[in-house]
């Protein structure tokens, strides 16, 4: 079955669901342009791990308890040793839980020197809130664009914060950033929402390069099928990030269209 979707599908961007997700159009992306870069290029499947604490969905909890003794007069007198007696019943809390991230990201190099001429990445959660995943991520993000490698940022996840951009205020559910080293810092930004069909794009290779164009729309609907994440979607549910009211509104009637609701 097929995504009811136009564009992205916002159910798709659930915490559970994403890094699936994430996985699958890495490897689709890999696949089309194999064959389209030889000989001169080659796609690298590239892995980035790093050791983190999801502290956005987990709490440390410190109960805020005294236990004190209570003491007899026949106590005194009989033991030096207070009895403590419990007054409150315990707080169940969660701890942050070390974690290994790791996140896929694809590079193309030239055959014969290993070059890296384009790095191709999707944004992770982790890539969009506070923490070692945004750190790490912004590090080698300022390490490219410092060179002349070029850089395709797909951003699929309408919660969180942005990558940095200087000067534009568009808002915007998602992006695509296409970066050419050899036009730096000018760059190419695909903003659009959730309603609109996701944008087309040319991959930057070495100039003068017959560059292949990503319908990442078509990629992304046969990640959807399949993967068979019809079956797994339930559409009677709400979105998770949550939508606005009037997206909420655009959804339902999609989804009622298509016989889902």
């Amino acid at each position: 079955m097929s995504s009811p979707f136009p564009g992205m599908n916002p159910y798709l961007e659930h915490p559970e669901l994403f890094p699936g997700l994430h996985h699958w159009l890495i490897t689709e992306i890999a696949r089309f342009l194999s064959p389209q870069l030889r000989p001169k290029y080659r796609v690298a499947v590239k892995v980035r791990t790093y050791e983190t604490s999801d502290e956005d969905s987990l709490q440390v909890g410190i109960p805020d308890v005294t236990v004190k003794s209570r003491q007899t007069a026949n106590d005194s007198t009989t033991t030096n040793v207070a009895v403590a007696e419990p007054n409150v019943e315990p707080v169940k809390v969660r701890i942050p839980i070390p974690l290994t991230i790791k996140e896929g990201y694809l590079e193309a190099r030239e055959v014969g020197t290993e070059t890296l001429i384009t790095t191709i990445e999707i944004l992770s959660p982790s890539n969009k809130r506070s923490g070692k995943g945004r750190q790490k991520y912004l590090k080698k993000r300022e390490t490219i664009l410092e060179t002349r490698t070029n850089l395709v940022e797909i951003d699929l996840l309408r919660k969180g914060q942005p990558m940095p951009i200087v000067d534009n205020k568009i808002q915007s559910h998602y992006r695509i950033l296409v970066y050419r080293g050899d036009t730096r810092p000018i760059a190419d930004l695909y903003a659009f929402n959730l309603q609109n069909v996701i944008p087309s794009f040319s991959l930057p290779l070495r100039d003068g390069d017959r560059e292949p164009v990503i319908n990442l729309q078509e990629l992304l609907n046969q990640v959807y099928e399949i993967y068979d994440y019809d079956l797994v979607v339930d559409y009677n549910q709400e979105a998770v990030p949550s939508l606005s009211e009037e997206d909420k509104s655009w959804v339902d009637g999609v989804l009622k269209e298509k016989e889902l609701r």
